[in-house]
Formats: structure tokens, sequence, C-alpha cells
């Protein structure tokens, strides 16, 4: 029997009913629209415990959101049961409206069949209409019929459980379950329109064929797509500017619709990206780059072009879809980056050294040239070289010299006296006395010494210079342009900026420097430039007394 309260008791449900269906029909996902209708059922319809299994394209039926108990959501979420149980299952109990309840006195005879499901304890119940554990209630979803009823297809089907008033859903419940139910219905299916449009947007891309649509269906597309989409012209001498964007792209870029008839694709994009942009294909092209924003920043995105034509069969368009990709290439800048520093310091390390070393260097020394060229004209009959000193083509593996026709050879300074020769210095550094600091005040101390280390060589070189870590307290320094005295110089400024006391936890360390000096030149590998660096370094070493060594 109703009491005085009840009334109001329903109009807070009501009011939280409103709520949850307004949440679910403006979920931005079909995958959140259905976590919307499971978490509205336990918010707004008083159950503790509900599940939405949606209809494959297959026929069966998968859980796809559940909501109420967590240990439950990760035993079922994702399992299938099959149509022919499910049915089974509907043409079963007791008619609700367009519910279906089935007792725990009739349940039993469905724990053999394949549909997902969970099990809650309980004692029996003690009067008519409270719940029992093994009670079964659900909610046939069916898309909306021509005339709006529900007798389309169905779509899914609510399960729900254990009501918290631990009684059997009377009149007014099952009227709120049937009713969302029904607008559930609506929201999954118009989730699915949205994902099928993105889908659609995709296959646009791909099959780049001519877009025949009528405008509304094309503008519902364009405008509501998640990600940038512009039309631009294709051709002329208006190539590249755009029509038309939407308000994702607009967006991205803080700029207004009516701003951005203004531009073309070029005029946004930064300078060092502009080859990247005019190398990409009109037609299909995909490039990674940056445009920018009203502010002056620039962010990278995917841009991918394809080929549109209006309904006419008349000029040719671009549809521009362009995604946000910032944070990926941050991600792959700082993995570059961390793969090419030393994690201690911030220099460049071996494996960034090596390379930068090797593209100054060829295989063939600046000597090979004529006398070698003469013994492959010998060898071949005709001349290795033309006129201009382009290669002619060999067989494979002859051709040693005409990869390098254009390059600019390293050469290094000759003898003991300074020739004038300007070349690419290599000056390997090793620490002395390091070691007795890392014994003496642990490694922490060391790694503090190392880090002070590194600012001061990279406050001594040149902008263009590199200074590298190859490891432990080995230094390396390329400085292009210098001569025998000019590289000499450098090594004694280092060191001693070197020497100068080091303060490291109020404690005043010192450290001395021994640097071997290597010239690299063509013909050479980088690793042999180094050992020749390394050799020096430790003859210096070597030549000096030991108890000068740390102090300089």
């Amino acid at each position: 029997m109703e009491t005085e309260s009840e009334p109001y008791v329903r109009l807070e449900n009501l009011r939280q009913l409103h709520t949850v269906m307004a949440d679910m029909n403006t979920a931005r996902s079909l995958a959140d629209t259905l976590q919307t209708v499971a978490d509205g059922v336990v918010n707004g319809l008083g159950y503790e415990l509900a599940c939405v299994n949606l209809v494959r394209p297959d026929g069966d039926l998968v859980v796809a959101a559940f909501s109420g108990n967590s240990a439950a959501e990760a035993l079922i979420t994702g399992r299938v049961g099959s149509r022919a149980s499910w049915e089974r299952r509907l043409g079963m109990g007791e008619d609700w409206g367009d519910l279906r309840f089935i007792p725990h006195t009739e349940g039993w005879v469905l724990d053999e069949d394949d549909v997902p499901q969970w099990y809650t304890d309980g004692p029996a119940p003690r009067f008519e209409d409270e719940w029992h554990p093994s009670d079964r209630l659900f909610a046939p979803m069916y898309t909306p019929g021509v005339s709006g009823g529900s007798c389309g297809e169905l779509i899914g089907v609510l399960s729900v459980d254990r009501p918290r008033n631990g009684r059997r859903p009377g009149a007014w419940g099952r009227e709120a379950l049937q009713m969302y139910a029904f607008q559930a219905a609506i929201a999954i299916s118009n989730a699915r329109l949205r994902a099928n449009m993105q889908r659609a947007l995709v296959r646009l891309e791909r099959e780049q064929q001519a877009l025949r649509a009528s405008e509304e269906s094309f503008r519902q597309a364009f405008e509501y797509a998640p990600s940038g989409m512009a039309i631009a012209e294709m051709g002329g001498d208006q190539h590249g500017r755009i029509l038309r964007s939407n308000d994702a792209l607009c967006r991205l870029l803080g700029r207004p619709a009516s701003a951005m008839r203004r531009y073309s694709f070029s005029d946004l994009v930064h300078p060092e990206d502009i080859g990247t942009l005019l190398r990409t294909s009109a037609e299909g092209g995909r490039a990674e780059l940056r445009l920018g924003r009203r502010d002056g920043t620039y962010v990278w995105v995917s841009l991918r072009n394809s080929v549109v034509a209006d309904a006419a069969d008349g000029p040719r368009f671009l549809l521009s879809h362009v995604e946000d990709i910032e944070d990926r290439k941050r991600r792959e800048l700082q993995l570059a980056h961390r793969a090419a520093h030393d994690a201690l310091t911030g220099l460049p390390n071996s494996a960034e050294l090596r390379p930068r070393l090797s593209s100054r260097l060829c295989q063939r020394p600046q000597s090979a040239f004529p006398g070698e060229v003469e013994s492959l004209d010998a060898a071949y009959g005709h001349p290795a070289y033309d006129a201009n000193g382009h290669g002619f083509d060999y067989p494979p593996g002859a051709d040693l010299l005409g990869a390098y026709d254009h390059h600019v050879h390293t050469i290094a300074p000759e003898g003991e006296r300074d020739d004038g020769t300007k070349g690419l210095a290599v000056l390997f550094c090793d620490l002395d006395g390091f070691k007795s600091i890392n014994d003496r005040f642990g490694h922490n101390a060391g790694d503090a010494v190392l880090i002070e280390v590194a600012r001061r060589l990279g406050r001594a070189v040149r902008d263009g210079d590199t200074v590298a870590r190859l490891g432990g307290d080995e230094f390396v320094v390329l400085a292009d342009g210098l001569g025998k005295a000019d590289a000499a110089d450098l090594a004694v400024r280092l060191r001693n900026e070197i020497i100068q006391p080091i303060r490291v936890d109020g404690r005043a360390m010192r450290v001395g420097a021994s640097f071997g000096i290597g010239w690299a030149h063509c013909g050479m590998t980088a690793d042999e430039v180094l050992k020749s660096a390394d050799e020096r370094m430790y003859i210096e070493k070597r030549s000096r007394p030991k108890q000068h060594r740390r102090a300089g």
C-alpha cells in the first residue's frame, strides 16, 4: 500500500532518471554511451548491479558494459552469449510489459546455457515479493520502430539485479525500467550512427573517390568529425587555399573559420616543413608537419588529402584530414634525445658522437685523387671521372669514388709545425684523480663532478663544436676549422677550466685532465680517429709527473 511520502520519493527518482538519460545522450562515443547506460541503472533506478549485453553483427550478444561490482565486471565483461540462449531466456518466465522476469524457481534451468552471468548469495525469500539472489530481470532494447514504438530490431538486453529495497519492482519500477530501456536504445542507436559516420570518413580518405553524397549528409559528417577537416581548392592559381574548415580544426589552430579562409596550408606550415608539404602528393598524400596557431606556436599534425568531386562532376577539391599528433611527436623526440645523449650530463653519447664524426669522413683519402683515378682509368679502359669531376657508372663494387663526387674532404695539418692548414680536431679528455673522489666521497659526489666538468666544457667551446661523453670520466670534443696551435690552445683552455675547484656538498674538490689531440681526415673511420686521439691522450698523461696530474 502506498504511503504518503511515496510520491515525493518518486519525484526524486524522476529527477535522477532525467539526469542519467541526459548523460547517456551526451556521451562522446559508443563505449561511453554503453557504460553510461549501465551506470544509469545503478544511479537512477535503484539497482545494485546492471549489465549491457549488446548484439554483435553475427547476432550473438556480448557483455559490453557493467556497473555496480568491479569483481563481477572483470569476470564477465567481453564474454559472449549465443543468440539461441538469449532467445530462450527471453521466451521464459513472466511478461512484465516489455520486460522479462525469470523467478528463481525457474532460473536453475539456465545454469547450463552460455549466457555470461554472475552469482550472488543470500537467504531465501521471507515474503512473497522479496527479491531472491537467483531472480533474473531483463529489459530488451529495440531500435525505434517506424511509428516510434518499441517494435524495431533488437540491439541489446539490459540485465539488472539486487534492487536496493530488496523487493521485486512494482508497477512504477517496471514502467521506469521499461522507459529507460527504450531511451537507452535510442542513445545506443545514435552513438552507432556517429561511429558509422566516422568510419565513413576513413573509407572516404582511403578510396579517394568523388564525393557524391548530398550536401546535408556531407555537412554533418564534416562539421561533427572529431578531428580537423578542411576543404581546399585543387589546381590553378589558388591551389591549396582553404575554402571551409570545421570546428575541430579551428579549435586546434586557435583561428576562427572566417580567418581560415584567408590561408592555404602553405601559409600555415612551419618554414622548415614547407618542403615536406610540397613533396606531398595532392592525391592521397600524407605528411607529418607543423601548423601555426594564432598565438604564434606550432602543433605537430598528420595531414592526409583525398580528392573529392562535386555532385555534378565539376571542379575537384581536396578534403584534408588534420589529426593532432603533438603528444606522440613529443614522446618520439624525447626518446630520440635519450638514445643519443648521456643520461647524467645531457651531452651527446658515443652512439651520437660516431655518426657526427663519420658524416664528415669518406672512405677515399684526399691523396687518392688523382693517382687512384688513373689506376681506375687503366683498369676499365675509360676515365673514372669526366671533365667536371663526375664519376661514370661501373659494375657493382667498382665505383669506389663516385659516391663522393661533391664531398668536401676533411683534411688535417701535416708535420710538427703549424703549416696554416685548418682541420677537424678531435680532443680526447680523460680526468685525472677522478677515481679517488669516487672512492673517498661516493658515487653521488663523482656524478656531481662529472656534471660540472660537462658544463664547463660546454661553456668553453664555440657554438657548433661538439662536446660528448664516451662514458666514465672520458669526454671528446670535436672542433672544426682549427690549426695545430689553435687545437693546443683549446686543450690548455679546457684543462684550465676543469682544474678549478668544484664544490660538492660544501667540499672543494679538484680533478685534473689529460688531453690528446687527434685529427680527422677522409680515409679514416670514426673509430680510428678516436683511437688516435686516445693514444695521444695517454702519451700526454704519461709525460706528466703523477703527483701533478690531478691539480694540473
